[in-house]
C-alpha cells in the first residue's frame, strides 16, 4: 500500500496558517525580520512552500515584502491604530445595519447562541484558553455582519479584524483587567435581538473605540515599536 505525500500546496497552506496565527497573536513581534533559513528550521518546512506562504501573507498585508531585503512583520503605531479603528467602525456600522435590515429568526437565534458561547468562555492571555476565546470572539463579531449582503464588505471587515486582533494581543490582558468586555458584548447582542439598529450600531462603535483607547494607554507597547 502506498502512502500519499502532502502536496506542496498543502504544506504552504499549513505554514501560512501557522505564520498568520503567530503574527496575529504577537509571537512574531512587529518589525521582526522573517529570515527564510530560520523559518525553515522553526516551522519544519521547505523553502518553496514557505515563500508561497509569505507571499500570501504579504498580499493580505500581514507581512511586508521589500525588494532585496526579504520579509518583515509590519510595524505598529498609535496613528495606525487610530486610523484602523476609525475605518473599522465606519465599515462595520454599515455592515451591521444592513445585516439587521435583513435579519431572520434563524439569524437572531445564531446571534444569541454565539453571544452565549462567548460569555461562557473565560478570557485568558495565552494557551488554548486564549485561542478558544479569540475563536468565539471572532465568531460573534463575524456573525453580526454576516447578513449584510456584500462579500466584499465582509472581506474588508475581516482584514481589519486581523489587524485589530494583533494590537489587542500585543497589549495582552494587562490592559483589560478592569474592563467588563463581556458586558459590552451582551449589550450589543441584546440591542441586535430587540432590533434596535441605532443602539446596536452605537454600542458596536463604542466597543471598538474603547478597545483602541485602552491599547493606546499601553506606553510600553508603543515604546517597543
Amino acid at each position: 500500500m502506498s502512502l500519499t505525500r502532502p502536496s506542496p500546496a498543502t504544506h504552504a497552506s499549513s505554514v501560512f496558517e501557522r505564520l498568520r496565527a503567530d503574527i496575529l497573536d504577537g509571537r512574531l513581534l512587529p518589525g521582526s525580520r522573517l529570515q527564510i533559513r530560520n523559518l525553515m528550521e522553526s516551522y519544519g518546512i521547505g523553502q518553496t512552500p514557505l515563500r508561497e506562504a509569505l507571499n500570501r501573507l504579504s498580499a493580505e498585508g500581514l507581512v511586508v515584502s521589500e525588494d532585496q531585503r526579504g520579509f518583515t512583520v509590519p510595524g505598529i503605531s498609535a496613528e495606525d491604530l487610530v486610523e484602523l479603528t476609525r475605518t473599522r467602525c465606519w465599515l462595520e456600522d454599515r455592515a451591521l445595519r444592513e445585516s439587521m435590515a435583513a435579519a431572520t429568526e434563524e439569524w437572531d437565534e445564531a446571534v444569541l447562541l454565539a453571544g452565549h458561547r462567548l460569555a461562557r468562555t473565560p478570557r485568558a492571555s495565552e494557551g488554548e484558553a486564549a485561542m478558544k476565546w479569540e475563536e468565539r470572539h471572532r465568531d460573534f463579531h463575524r456573525l453580526l455582519i454576516s447578513r449584510c449582503g456584500s462579500r466584499w464588505l465582509i472581506g474588508f471587515c475581516e482584514q481589519l479584524t486581523d489587524r485589530h486582533q494583533r494590537y489587542r494581543r500585543l497589549a495582552a490582558l494587562r490592559a483589560f483587567s478592569e474592563r467588563d468586555v463581556s458586558a459590552e458584548h451582551t449589550a450589543i447582542m441584546e440591542a441586535v435581538l430587540r432590533h434596535d439598529v441605532e443602539s446596536a450600531a452605537s454600542l458596536l462603535t463604542e466597543h471598538y473605540q474603547r478597545t483602541a483607547a485602552v491599547i493606546l494607554e499601553d506606553e510600553a507597547l508603543f515604546r517597543r515599536s
